[in-house]
């Protein structure tokens, strides 16, 4: 086990995670191949640490290629820590609280070779889910889901220039795309350190640009999944405890066991209050042993409203005449009156001013008619300012 080379060792685990995400979480052939990806990672982890392959001491540039995809081992460890099956509130709360040390440690060492540029840092910095503001919500998810987009479009484009214009078949997971990026898994060491030499310098910088670039893709991922994750914690943290299981002694399940026999016979046998209604209602340990029906003090009542509701029209009867509904549509203003043969023959106001002008020799007919000069006058002056047609602009030839 301990000459197995790392890009091996990663492979296999990859492998088996990848295989056990395309399938349900509860199955045991899934939690076999969860398992085992556990122990393949938990000892890359144990072996790369063993090695030192990374110092905080270390700038980027001083990693190799072969050795920067080792960076993925804690966010790996993370998703596939998720995917553990369990039953237990206690058991859960420790397990999230692991994916998110594996998290953490993750974002940590992006952070301290500076992958991720400032701008990604700005735009994962405050979750989504924080907005109070739901148009600010969406706003901040469809700019992640841009990025995020722009990001694989590139790492696609480099892996079609890696494959040297063969078909590249598409991952179905993220677990499958960290492992296109390795290394010849099947080599041996022997042949590793051939190949590291052999290697071009095109292809090992085509393959350090797509690590950088998925590097970047799963920093995204890892804060969504905190900020979920944290939310997990909450409830886990305040939900209430389990009820302790009630202790069933031997004479107890046997009783049971006789009550669920009688309950599915067809010749189940009577009730012990009798079927005449008549004995008790409940025996010592409060157990009801007979049928009966809770009333309220005003029985003759309750009785006289359900028969009121049992036997009565299947829809609902109007509660106002047509004519009570039209006068209350009348008063809010509903209804226009008006117009017909009627509104057709009524005097205009013109001519309703001209007949109200010839009354002579009262007070209203003298009111009128210097309403009707007034009115005359103010129309002499509009027409000597405005002459005819002046106002019609829009149709001159």
């Amino acid at each position: 086990m301990a000459d197995i080379p790392l890009s091996s060792l990663f492979h296999r685990a990859l492998m088996s995670a990848a295989k056990a995400n395309n399938m349900a979480t509860m199955n045991d052939e899934t939690q076999e191949l969860v398992q085992s990806a556990l122990a393949d990672l938990r000892l890359l982890q144990h072996r790369t640490a063993a090695l030192s392959l990374f110092s905080e001491n270390e700038v980027l540039a001083d990693i190799s290629t072969r050795d920067l995809v080792y960076l993925l081992v804690p966010f790996v460890l993370a998703e596939v820590e998720d995917h553990v099956r369990t039953t237990d509130l206690e058991e859960r709360l420790v397990r999230v609280e692991r994916v998110q040390r594996f998290l953490r440690s993750f974002l940590s060492s992006l952070e301290t070779y500076q992958i991720v540029p400032d701008s990604e840092k700005d735009l994962y910095a405050k979750p989504a889910a924080s907005y109070a503001e739901a148009q600010k919500r969406r706003e901040s998810k469809i700019r992640q889901y841009k990025k995020e987009k722009e990001i694989k479009a590139r790492i696609e484009e480099i892996r079609k220039r890696r494959s040297n214009g063969e078909v590249v078949s598409e991952p179905s997971s993220d677990f499958e795309l960290i492992a296109s990026l390795l290394f010849d898994p099947s080599a041996t060491i022997s042949e590793t350190a051939a190949e590291e030499e052999d290697e071009d310098l095109d292809t090992e910088d085509i393959v350090r640009e797509a690590v950088l670039l998925l590097l970047r893709l799963t920093y995204g991922k890892a804060q969504a999944q905190l900020s979920s994750l944290r939310g997990e914690l909450e409830l886990l943290r305040n939900a209430p405890p389990p009820a302790p299981p009630e202790p069933i002694d031997e004479r107890h399940a046997k009783q049971r066991e006789t009550e669920d026999m009688h309950m599915w016979r067809l010749d189940a046998p009577r009730p012990q209050g009798g079927s005449d209604g008549q004995g008790p209602l409940l025996d010592q340990s409060g157990k009801p042993l007979r049928p009966f029906t809770i009333l309220s003090s005003s029985a003759a009542a309750d009785r006289t409203q359900m028969r009121d509701q049992v036997f009565r029209p299947d829809h609902n009867l109007p509660t106002m005449s047509v004519d009570e509904y039209l006068e209350i549509e009348r008063q809010r203003g509903n209804i226009i009156s008006g117009g017909g043969p009627q509104s057709e023959q009524a005097l205009t106001t013109k001519e309703q001013l001209q007949l109200d002008s010839e009354m002579d020799g009262t007070v209203f007919g003298e009111e009128k008619a210097e309403d009707k000069r007034q009115k005359d006058e103010n129309w002499a002056q509009y027409t000597d300012t405005h002459p005819r047609g002046a106002g019609n602009t829009l149709n001159r030839g």
